[in-house]
């Protein structure tokens, strides 16, 4: 049994074996000896996603073989890199991604397979800029697949259930400036009476806020310094006042371990996500929920949540709001429609915090509210798949790829397949 854990420390994964293989053909031949067999990334997942009762297969001894198309303006990457490394090395050239997730330390195929996003009424979710995938199939066979296949829109959020995810060619730009403010003490009623002109107000806005009281705590601004207005030397933002030095989204904390603030420009690398790539914020402290809100119903949800806040604060280290923008990834929160983000980040009280989740649930059905499947939420196969318009589709795409099931677990057993 190996003795791995998540990177929260809340889940040790409960395979026999974990193997890292060095090469595409000792990988598919491991993929094919393997009776189960899961891909684990970077361990950023709350729940048992990327467990199996077989082989946990991590792909940190591949070639990281950053590989950039000036011509297609791609870049093509080994699944299990982290998207730090890869923002610094696509600075470096002189490129970017649209979008980062909070944390640079996640990889880009599990990052990819779970819909991870960032934030801004423009941007979609990280997966949104895949190109074209290259995947292990169950007998070993590497499948690869583009934009415009058929299924390609099922097989890139994949959740792990179609193979192992070797590499990914993104979509890339130019290289571009971001400056970010941070303000603080939003009034929640000029929030919810402006909602739709404060989202647009920057390239990637995040509000932080622990649902009490009548100020939300923080709102982060990322703006393009080629695209709008620097907002650092406004007095104040929707009543919101900018800070004078760094700050953490947790109150009381040292901003030192964040991106640069303070309106000061420089490389999106260092300033989409909101902690540095040399700091590991939070490790082994917090648990996380996500659900995301189609945008017609934000304003409504976000009443909610505040008339909540007598259940969720007392167990809430912070909570984040963050905008969406639609795709048609068969299997993303976001697909068919622009949405916003309720985040949780939680204390370290599984027991408590798996107790409150149905209710909450419960109170955001009426939003058609999808979890992140990378985090903790409650849903099962049952409530899951009428939220999805393409869900049969893909679990009939499973059963093509992987007729005996060897990619399957506890999780998409219980989430995806209903069994």
């Amino acid at each position: 049994m190996v003795t791995e854990r998540n990177w929260a420390g809340n889940y040790g994964y409960r395979a026999p074996r974990i193997a890292h293989p060095a090469s595409m053909a000792e990988l598919q031949d491991l993929v094919a000896g393997a009776g189960k067999v899961s891909a684990l990334g970077s361990r950023h997942s709350f729940n048992d996603i990327a467990d199996t009762p077989g082989t946990l297969v991590v792909l940190d001894m591949l070639d990281v073989g950053i590989s950039v198309d000036t011509q297609n303006m791609t870049v093509t990457v080994s699944g299990g890199t982290r998207y730090g490394t890869l923002a610094a090395e696509l600075q470096r050239r002189g490129f970017a991604l649209h979008n980062l997730a909070s944390l640079p330390h996640i990889s880009v195929a599990g990052a990819v397979a779970t819909a991870t996003h960032g934030s801004g009424d423009g941007n979609g979710n990280l997966a949104t800029a895949v190109v074209a995938l290259e995947l292990v199939t169950a007998d070993g066979t590497v499948v690869t697949a583009r934009r415009g296949d058929a299924d390609f829109a099922g097989m890139v959020v994949g959740l792990g259930a179609l193979g192992i995810v070797s590499r990914l060619t993104l979509d890339i730009e130019p290289s571009f400036d971001v400056a970010q403010t941070v303000f603080e003490g939003l009034g929640w009623e000029q929030i919810l009476e402006s909602f739709d002109a404060l989202t647009p107000s920057a390239y990637s806005l995040s509000l932080f806020t622990d649902w009490s009281g009548p100020t939300a705590g923080q709102a982060w601004l990322k703006n393009r310094t080629d695209q709008a207005v620097l907002p650092g030397g406004l007095p104040e933002f929707f009543s919101g006042a900018p800070a004078t030095e760094a700050r953490h989204p947790l109150p009381g904390v040292s901003g030192s371990n964040c991106t640069q603030q303070l309106g000061v420009p420089g490389p999106w690398s260092d300033r989409l996500a909101h902690f540095r790539m040399e700091f590991t914020p939070s490790k082994g402290e917090e648990l996380q929920s996500e659900y995301l809100i189609p945008r017609e119903h934000a304003v409504e949800a976000l009443r909610t949540m505040r008339s909540l806040s007598g259940m969720v604060t007392p167990l809430l280290l912070i909570g984040e709001i963050r905008t969406i923008a639609a795709d048609q990834l068969w299997l993303s929160p976001n697909y068919g429609r622009d949405g916003i983000g309720l985040h949780f980040t939680w204390r370290q009280d599984e027991p408590a915090v798996k107790a409150i989740l149905p209710l909450l649930e419960a109170e955001l059905a009426p939003f058609s509210a999808r979890p992140h499947w990378g985090k903790l939420f409650h849903g099962t196969e049952a409530s899951l798949a009428p939220l999805y318009p393409r869900f049969s589709d893909f679990t009939a795409l499973a059963g093509r790829l992987d007729p005996a099931g060897k990619f399957r677990n506890a999780f998409l057993d219980r989430t995806v397949f209903g069994r």
